[in-house]
């Protein structure tokens, strides 16, 4: 069986995962874009847009591959409020978003499952964390399953011991306000440590493990 990864999360310097007021505007809250600056330059991104070139970057190709399933928070999928962005809306991504395997949004409002291009299928998972969990382990097989956010449901998983490894993305911009990662999450009495330090010029790559 896989591991429950955390991968490509960007964190400011003051802990913040998001900014503030998040909204169909600003769907990463305000100044939250500035979390991922490291990610938009890079091969794998622009694959992901469907434009060529881009740099070479072991943490952003890793972000998204080894992935069998998918788990994300309701705001990951639409903007908030029970109108799921109006009756035609279908996720952030277009038609054809960057998963391309089964995908659980956890949220309290019930919704079919959406067959997207690409092998892309959201499941919305209304019954908490642990069953949006074991059907994503069931979906993966042998593959990983991806905690892909937002802040609330990293922090959740966290707090349940689910999660194996995190890579973390420490980017040098301070947000001032926002959604707070790790506060009141104690991470070595959780078991985590950092196995993988690696700065570069946009971030600072950080593996934690347990």
């Amino acid at each position: 069986m896989g591991k429950v990864r955390v991968a490509g999360f960007g964190v400011s310097i003051d802990g913040f995962g998001a900014g503030p007021d998040q909204s169909l505007k600003h769907p990463l809250g305000k100044g939250g874009p500035a979390l991922h600056d490291w990610f938009y330059p890079t091969r794998a991104f622009r694959s992901m847009i469907g434009q060529e070139g881009g740099t070479d970057d072991r943490f952003a190709s890793a972000a998204m591959a080894g992935f069998g399933a998918f788990i994300l928070g309701r705001n990951m999928f639409g903007p908030a409020g029970n109108d799921w962005g109006g009756p035609d809306w279908k996720g952030w991504w277009g038609d054809n978003p960057p998963y391309h395997a089964p995908t659980f949004i956890l949220t309290h409002h019930a919704r079919p499952p959406i067959v997207m291009a690409g092998g892309t299928t959201f499941h919305f998972v209304t019954d908490g964390i642990e069953a949006a969990l074991a059907r994503a382990k069931a979906a993966a097989g042998d593959l990983d399953v991806k905690i892909g956010g937002g802040v609330s449901t990293v922090r959740q998983y966290l707090l349940a011991g689910a999660i194996d490894e995190l890579h973390l993305a420490l980017s040098p911009v301070f947000l001032g306000r926002g959604e707070s990662l790790f506060a009141g999450i104690n991470l070595p009495g959780l078991g985590y440590r950092v196995t993988e330090t690696v700065p570069t010029a946009l971030a600072t790559h950080l593996v934690l493990t347990r």
